[in-house]
């Protein structure tokens, strides 16, 4: 069987991978980047398998537990919570001790999302409830209309790892005409206020489906960016969080197999290089 050629745009401060992040990551070492931000899509890693020591007492939900009871072989032969598992786990062997990890979910997986970082010990720092005040309105009129997302803020945790970088300076000068919670001077509230629309320059090269407006990655970069340092972007997407890490100043790393949205997130990101703002 052939090998399948991998596409690749890499620069000095860019490199996008048209590949399984998996498959791209894993000679990469421990401790490795900065920050993470997460956007992964439904059925990221469906045939990667992972293993846990299923005799071992696990802290959290009142007290320890074992990975044999009832409920647990009920999770572990569920496909989404494996693949949250298994990428959740990677994320937090090559994310560095003082990094972070910010984790896009919906009601679909965010409680998944949520279990698997304690079962990790990835130490949830805030969960972040962003809300889209133009979002599409529900059509069949059988539900309320879905209005936000939900965003966790994790790091490797444990009593002696209770570093994290976080600019709150910078997060508390933060305003914006469009958000009606956030005033300068203030702190920065759990509940972002961003709408949903997203300019004719992001959508200049095409659209993702699940395409987020680059004002959430930057809302993340000014919490937790660290210029000059190393951003990855696992499921690249389109290539809005990679355009934001790079306009911020950061090195970034992203995959995306989809060859569709690499080459959009390739297109993307050869024309920021030539009209780079940072904010």
């Amino acid at each position: 069987m052939q090998k399948r050629l991998i596409m690749e745009f890499v620069t000095d401060k860019i490199h996008l991978y048209n590949q399984n992040f998996f498959d791209g990551i894993k000679n990469t070492p421990n401790d490795s980047f900065d920050l993470i931000i997460a956007d992964p899509p439904y059925g990221a890693s469906s045939k990667h398998n992972w293993s846990y020591d299923k005799n071992k007492n696990l802290k959290g939900f009142g007290g320890n537990w074992k990975l044999t009871c009832e409920l647990w072989d009920l999770l572990s032969r569920n496909e989404s919570f494996e693949e949250t598992f298994t990428w959740l786990k990677e994320l937090k062997r090559v994310i560095k001790n003082n990094g972070s990890i910010w984790i896009h979910s919906t009601y679909h997986n965010s409680g998944f999302v949520n279990v698997c970082c304690q079962l990790l010990e990835l130490e949830i720092i805030n969960e972040i409830v962003w809300y889209k005040r133009n979002s599409f309105p529900n059509l069949s009129g059988r539900r309320l209309t879905a209005s936000h997302e939900t965003i966790l803020w994790v790091h490797k945790g444990g009593e002696k790892n209770r570093k994290y970088n976080f600019n709150y300076k910078d997060v508390k000068a933060f305003s914006s005409r469009s958000d009606n919670l956030k005033e300068a001077g203030k702190q920065m509230r759990t509940v972002w206020d961003i709408p949903n629309n997203k300019s004719k320059e992001e959508l200049k090269f095409g659209s993702h489906p699940t395409q987020k407006p680059i004002k959430v990655s930057e809302r993340i970069l000014l919490c937790s960016g660290i210029r000059q340092g190393k951003l990855l972007v696992p499921f690249a997407g389109s290539g809005t969080e990679m355009v934001a890490g790079y306009k911020y100043g950061m090195d970034v790393y992203g995959y995306e197999l989809n060859e569709q949205y690499f080459e959009i997130a390739k297109k993307r990101l050869e024309d920021i290089q030539s009209v780079k703002q940072v904010f």
